[in-house]
């Protein structure tokens, strides 16, 4: 990694722009708003789950560039899998397969025991979501503190964006909401991710509307024919994960989401 400038930007996000970094690598720059230690954050839990054999970019170190911190990572090409699925919708099941398959497989991964539980996270986000009412709050974190915790590898915004499907297979990418938890939770955060889109102007149109449920249904039925038993406590888990998303602000499913949390009486 040679290179001192970042190089040609090749994605922008809510949090950071991509750019090309040398020979085999890109750098994630940070807006100058994002808080340092949440980049640090990132990129000790990019490294642990790296080490935990989960098919992830490799990480490399934080730098400083012109007021901003990026972080370097090993440059993987490929589409996402959201590109896919839109531009080959008749490949949805075979798609929601393999989504399922890479989720299972990171769930068998353990994560170590310094790095952040995923019921904290979860604790905050329902303690700050101000479309919830008090009474509805207190249920809520009464509702996650029933549920079991855990100590697997949970990426808390596993869908199909972040899936980048190279020729050696798929990568998945954007760790920042990662956690060490209860992969239950983390397949209804999946649900609650795609399903909330579907029923939005997230998702433009009838048929792409169906495709994403389709998609959906085969990815969870495919899901626990490989992890089997686990689907009445995903259901208990759906509307605590929705009550937290509340917290994000995204106001066209803000209803669907207190609708969906309504379930934890």
């Amino acid at each position: 990694m040679q290179e001192t400038r970042p190089g040609r930007l090749i994605a922008q996000g809510r949090t950071a722009d991509i750019h090309l970094w040398g020979d085999g690598y890109v750098i994630k720059l940070f807006h100058d708003w994002f808080e340092p230690e949440n980049i640090e954050y990132e990129a000790r839990l990019a490294r642990a789950v790296h080490a935990a054999g989960v098919p992830t970019p490799a990480p490399g170190e934080v730098l400083h560039l012109d007021g901003r911190m990026g972080l370097i990572y090993e440059r993987v090409h490929g589409k996402s899998m959201l590109e896919m699925v839109q531009s080959q919708p008749w490949r949805v099941k075979s798609l929601a397969v393999q989504l399922a398959n890479l989720q299972a497989q990171m769930h068998s991964k353990e994560l170590p025991a310094d790095l952040p539980q995923q019921r904290t996270k979860l604790q905050r986000k329902i303690s700050h979501a101000s479309a919830l009412p008090a009474g509805k709050r207190a249920r809520m974190l009464a509702c996650l503190e029933a549920l079991p915790g855990g100590d697997r590898v949970c990426h808390g915004d596993f869908h199909p964006g972040n899936m980048l499907m190279t020729g050696e297979g798929a990568v998945i990418i954007d760790w920042i909401d990662a956690a060490r938890g209860n992969p239950l939770a983390d397949v209804a955060r999946t649900t609650i991710i795609l399903l909330g889109a579907a029923h939005s102007a997230m998702v433009p149109g009838r048929l792409m509307k169906l495709f994403v449920k389709q998609f959906h249904a085969a990815y969870l039925r495919h899901y626990f024919k490989l992890r089997p038993g686990g689907e009445p406590e995903y259901r208990r888990w759906l509307p605590v994960v929705a009550a937290a998303r509340l917290d994000e602000n995204i106001p066209e499913i803000e209803h669907w989401l207190l609708a969906q949390a309504q379930a934890c009486a």
